[in-house]
């Protein structure tokens, strides 16, 4: 089966591929390879891609509708994961219209060419936990409203699951969104608090604690995102009680955990300890994230089975090893 796969140099869709190219599919993945981050490590990400059987890449972006359409649109496309993106909640707050280009533009662009492809049969999206902004009841399950949001990045991604359902209802495309909830692991993004803390405490230098530690993220690691992605991609949803083939589903690892803990088993792992500068809340942030899974459990038997215990300790070795660090 040919799949296309959005940002498959980004972290999630590294891992997203390798796993499908295992399996014996075919990847074609596209990428921009912007500078959000530093585009070394997606280089790196994409060249223990490169030369595996069944892999292609093209450098495109997929905000440009034409050279989308003309790349991919004679191509033998069964199924697609779109995980192409801009990420990160404080950096809406800088460049509001890299996100509206990317996450809006580009999600329109990926849909329009999934209703034009002939055999088509599935879409695989990335939400976000985000969405559910200032939401006070815990845990956030997919059925909660979530329509006060608190950064722009939250806006565009809900704004992508209503465009989807639009799409959904006006051309029957069965799609699937995934609402991520704090994904790490090796090969991590560099602007995300644990890749930050590990190279601050390396570096003996403050890493910047908000809320003044008050906070708790559902972690989850990335081979239970992975497991969860590809069982999604492999089970199109049946017509829902409005006819329509699509839903939502929360993925995360069910256990929201203090930030002051996962700073313990870093510091436990790095063998040194961290310098903790205490900060206010950040705007566009929340305080808590706890996914319930219940309908992805029931739906695809999805149950995350690394704890941060194991998961940090992971990374920590990925790191070092990656940039040459055995401190």
């Amino acid at each position: 089966m040919t799949i296309l796969l959005t940002g498959v140099a980004g972290f999630i869709g590294y891992h997203v591929t390798e796993a499908l190219l295992a399996r014996g599919d075919s990847v074609i993945g596209i990428d921009n390879l912007n500078d959000y981050y530093d585009p070394a490590l997606k280089q790196a990400r994409l060249a223990r891609l490169e030369g595996k059987p069944g892999f292609r890449f093209i450098k495109l972006d997929i905000a440009d509708w034409p050279a989308l359409q003309e790349a991919l649109g004679d191509q033998p496309i069964r199924r697609v994961v779109h995980l192409a993106a801009q990420a990160g909640v404080r950096y809406s707050l800088i460049d509001p219209f890299a996100y509206v280009r990317a996450n809006l533009l580009g999600h329109t662009s990926i849909l329009e060419l999934c209703r034009r492809l002939p055999n088509f049969e599935h879409l695989v999206y990335a939400s976000s936990s985000s969405v559910y902004g200032g939401n006070t009841k815990l845990p956030f399950a997919v059925e909660d409203r979530v329509d006060k949001p608190v950064s722009l990045y939250a806006a565009t991604k809900k704004a992508d699951e209503l465009i989807s359902h639009a799409y959904s209802h006006l051309f029957t495309i069965p799609q699937t969104g995934l609402r991520f909830f704090t994904v790490y692991g090796p090969w991590g993004r560099p602007d995300m608090a644990l890749y930050l803390f590990t190279k601050a405490i390396l570096e003996g230098k403050p890493i910047q604690v908000f809320n003044h530690g008050d906070m708790r993220r559902d972690f989850t690691y990335i081979d239970d995102i992975v497991r969860g992605v590809v069982s999604a991609l492999d089970h199109p949803p049946p017509p829902n009680e409005d006819g329509r083939p699509y839903r939502v589903y929360n993925i995360g690892n069910n256990k929201p955990e203090p930030l002051l803990r996962l700073i313990d088993l870093l510091e436990q792992a790095i063998g040194k300890k961290a310098i903790r500068d205490l900060q206010p809340m950040q705007p566009g942030d929340v305080r808590e994230t706890y996914a319930d899974i219940e309908a992805i459990r029931n739906d695809l038997g999805f149950e995350p089975s690394t704890p941060i215990d194991v998961g940090v300790p992971r990374f920590v070795e990925w790191y070092r090893n990656y940039h040459g660090r055995n401190l």
